[in-house]
């Protein structure tokens, strides 16, 4: 056993949830933006403009979707160049088969032959067959027997959640905003779990509110603490930079995540805000304005299929409302409230 210890050490092999859960998950996300989520934007921007090279470019980056974040996590997960280059064709594989729930099996397969390639690699003369054939074996073979299973249960649970926000818009509305804006500011991917369980409609409405109070919340919040760069880092950037501060006084944490509460059922109940772009954005916020952008997406995408009339003036007025005037009064209001009672106090807020 000390053997197979030593043998894993060597190899940069660690079995933890921070290696898998938060390091594999977060970079999963920033593959699936470098591809499917800018290709959609670039997409939109072509169809708008009508500008046809523009749909070829996107079309080429959101098909490249499941490559992209298989490479993605083996860069996180420290594999060697041929173990890395090898998880294109895992990622594609994976992602085809898992369908709607393509993601997670992404995340899942990829994390195996990832290590298993890991293993492998360097052990023999003949590594430049050896570490392609294993991994890529391995990464196929998992994806032809897991991912279509992985794929379905991701995107039943996804069915699940959006099923019960249209029944119960308002509870709903409170539990995803809440849940999600709470993983976005935790050290893990809202984006990616947004994505995995192809969280849109309704449900990724709310889940964009949450974000949204997080991140816009705490940016206002701290304004007296952080000024302008604080503003910008927080509100376009991501609340995980409060992270530590939470830990030392997790009060801090209860204005974002109340008025969380409160924005999350106003998207759903009164403003019917839906994310009907590509689910990803439904976990970014207002991180680059991508939840935004994902709402508008989806916008032009319901107009061209005849689901919506038209964008109309009160879409508009919802949007704004709930990504940004909204989370940042409250909050402020919350967060004055707090620092009365002395459960905030001065420099608890400060970003290092």
């Amino acid at each position: 056993m000390g053997k197979f210890k030593a043998f894993l050490k060597r190899k940069d092999i660690e079995v933890s949830a921070k290696r898998y859960g938060i390091d594999a998950l977060s970079a999963m996300a920033q593959g699936l933006f470098c591809s499917l989520l800018i290709g959609t934007i670039i997409n939109t921007i072509g169809t708008q403009f009508n500008l046809p090279y523009l749909n070829t470019v996107g079309g080429f980056a959101t098909s490249m979707a499941g490559p992209a974040m298989a490479v993605a996590i083996g860069y996180a997960l420290k594999a060697p160049s041929l173990v890395l280059f090898s998880l294109i064709a895992v990622g594609g594989a994976a992602n085809t088969l898992g369908g709607a729930g393509g993601p997670l099996a992404v995340l899942v397969i990829a994390v195996v032959a990832a290590e298993v390639g890991k293993m492998v690699s360097k052990e023999t003369k003949i590594d430049l067959l050896v570490t392609p054939f294993v991994t890529i074996f391995v990464g196929v073979v998992l994806s032809s027997w897991w991912a279509p299973g992985i794929g379905a249960a991701a995107s039943a649970v996804g069915n699940f959640i959006m099923w019960a926000t249209e029944l119960q818009p308002f509870l709903m509305g409170i539990v995803v905003s809440v849940a999600v804006g709470m993983a976005l500011t935790l050290p893990i991917s809202s984006a990616a779990i947004c994505a995995a369980l192809s969280l849109t409609g309704l449900a990724g409405g709310a889940a964009v509110a949450g974000c949204c109070a997080q991140m816009v919340g705490f940016a206002v919040m701290s304004f007296k603490e952080n000024r302008w760069g604080g503003l910008v880092s927080q509100g376009i950037g991501t609340s995980m930079l409060q992270m530590g501060n939470i830990v030392r006084n997790p009060r801090i944490w209860i204005p974002p995540t109340l008025t969380a509460a409160i924005t999350g059922p106003i998207a759903t109940c009164i403003f019917k805000l839906e994310m009907n772009g590509a689910a990803i954005s439904s976990g970014m916020g207002t991180c680059g304005l991508v939840g935004q952008i994902g709402v508008y997406t989806g916008w032009v995408n319901d107009v061209a299929n005849g689901t919506k009339a038209a964008i109309t003036a009160m879409d508009w007025i919802g949007l704004v409302l709930i990504c940004f005037i909204l989370p940042g009064v409250l909050t402020w209001l919350f967060g004055k409230f707090f620092r009365k009672k002395g459960w905030i106090k001065e420099g608890d807020l400060t970003l290092n």
